[in-house]
């Protein structure tokens, strides 16, 4: 159990600006191990977002709301996955090899592309959970798995991808390396587990369950053929890019 406590600790601090203790050991096998935690960073990131949108809704509009709500939660991950999804976008888009378009993600500027991506990002996520806010205000406890749902099973598809496909970049700087290496079957079944249970507890009704999973199925399938088919792999920006999508749907 200290173990995985460990683990869980790592997760938080390699995919959160959540403080964890500068004294927790540090290894790239254990922040490989820690992937299976993904999901359950999701967990975290959800009830801080419901929490602050609960509790601005009492003062504020719902629109204002929401913005906060996901506001807070870019700030708590140091808007780490909106980074990627712009990279990824500046990359595919204006670049047509493999070498080209690795070169344009790894770039820190951000071009026509990403911010486009970004902006239609945020308002397709903006608009859906004011659809959903509004639809569930006075259902707070469904509200609040609803926020954990998607944020887990936005990182639970994300993390898929690193199990089903190489890491491509061959220099050791990139943030995403240490989580490259080849998992373990328990690893990628742990984190689909722990990805699900939220959408278990909404809804015991298989054929609704089937039709939220559905979609993610195909955009796992779709991003591992697109990504194998121009790069051969993933980056980290690619898993970000991935995760952002993955929570508008």
């Amino acid at each position: 159990m200290k173990k995985e406590i460990h683990l869980l600790l790592i997760a938080l601090q390699f995919y959160t600006r959540i403080p964890v203790s500068k004294h927790l050991p540090y290894s790239d096998d254990a922040l490989n191990k820690a992937t299976r935690y993904f999901p359950f960073v999701g967990y975290i990131i959800g009830a801080i977002s419901f929490l602050i949108l609960y509790g601005a809704s009492f003062l504020l509009p719902v629109e204002l709301a929401v913005l906060l709500s996901m506001l807070g939660g870019m700030l708590l991950t140091g808007a780490f996955h909106e980074d990627g999804l712009a990279d990824f976008f500046d990359g595919f888009g204006g670049g047509w090899t493999q070498e080209k378009i690795l070169d344009i993600m790894k770039d820190s500027r951000v071009g026509t592309y990403g911010m486009v991506a970004t902006i239609l990002q945020l308002a397709l996520k903006f608009f859906a959970l004011k659809f959903i806010v509004e639809a569930c205000i006075n259902q707070p406890l469904l509200l609040f798995t609803i926020f954990l749902c998607y944020h887990a099973l936005a990182r639970t598809t994300a993390i898929q991808v690193s199990f089903l496909l190489p890491y491509v970049r061959e220099d050791e700087k990139s943030k995403a390396k240490p989580i490259a290496k080849k998992h373990r079957p328990i690893d990628a079944v742990l984190a689909t587990i722990l990805g699900c249970i939220p959408l278990l507890l909404i809804s015991y009704n298989y054929p609704i369950m089937a039709l939220c999973l559905l979609p993610l199925v195909v955009l796992i399938a779709y991003f591992r053929y697109f990504l194998n088919k121009w790069i051969k792999g993933y980056t980290g920006d690619c898993l970000g890019a991935l995760e952002q999508i993955s929570e508008v749907v």
